[in-house]
């Protein structure tokens, strides 16, 4: 009896986790960017009948409200896929109009999204500059990578966890391809990817999406020290997105939110 409850179990588990497929994800994703460029929240066909969790900038907010309502032109987006959690992560440049660059996670469950969380940088915000992000953005390389070279999903985080790790603990040494380059709001940086910041430095919270097929990893966290306006712990919103080829760290795109205009400049 015990082992037929196990069986059962675990099948509920399998099923659950075939259900999260590339193409679900996908599916919901285009319809999140459609919304997006439409400024109509209620055309994402996978929302639930009742409410949707909606985070923009940390905060929850109404998703009628925020930057979903708006209607962008987006001139770039990339997206990344997780299967195991069954959540998608997208960045999305747009440079006329009102310009953003935003990065939303959108999690889901049973075909359904049930939580959005979003990062939405624009004027003000560090470094920001949306042409310069497009520029760059369009210049990498993200593609898929060959099955027989892919990293696992605990390397492929572990890289990420490492350089954000370094700022606080300059004993931590993330493992950087020769090529790394970092994309930080307009600005691009080559040739040194280390940074290191005089501790104290608490980054606890930590919200990943991981993509083996694309080497990638996306990580929600607050960043302590940047914004003079805002206490250390638990700091100021911002997303870390690292592609990682061969447990190396190729590139980062940071994108992070300012409590007033040019904060820290």
């Amino acid at each position: 009896m015990y082992s037929t409850v196990l069986l059962a179990v675990a099948g509920l588990a399998s099923q659950a986790t075939a259900d999260c497929t590339r193409a679900t994800l996908q599916d919901i994703t285009a319809g999140y960017l459609a919304a997006l460029a439409a400024g109509k929240p209620t055309g994402i066909s996978a929302l639930p009948s009742g409410t949707v969790a909606y985070v923009e900038n940390n905060a929850e907010t109404d998703i009628s409200k925020g930057v979903l309502s708006q209607g962008i032109k987006i001139d770039f987006n990339r997206t990344i896929y997780d299967t195991t959690q069954c959540a998608s992560y997208t960045e999305v440049v747009a440079t006329s109009k009102h310009a953003y660059v935003i990065g939303a996670r959108l999690a889901v469950t049973d075909g359904k999204i049930t939580k959005i969380d979003t990062n939405v940088c624009d004027d003000g915000d560090w470094l920001f500059n949306a042409a310069g992000s497009l520029k760059y953005n369009q210049q990498e390389a993200w593609d898929v990578i060959p099955e027989a070279k892919r990293d696992s999903r605990d390397v492929i985080k572990a890289a990420g966890d490492a350089y954000i790790d370094a700022w606080g603990d300059s004993k931590v040494n993330p493992p950087f391809s020769k090529q790394c380059a970092r994309l930080e709001g307009g600005s691009y940086l080559t040739g040194n990817c280390k940074l290191n910041f005089p501790p104290p430095f608490n980054i606890s919270r930590r919200l990943y999406t991981i993509d083996e097929q694309y080497g990638a990893v996306d990580v929600f966290h607050n960043f302590p020290f940047l914004d003079k306006a805002i206490a250390r712990d638990p700091g100021t919103e911002t997303n870390n997105f690292f592609r990682v080829e061969a447990g190396q760290i190729k590139y980062i795109h940071e994108n992070t939110v300012c409590s007033k205009k040019s904060c820290a400049k």
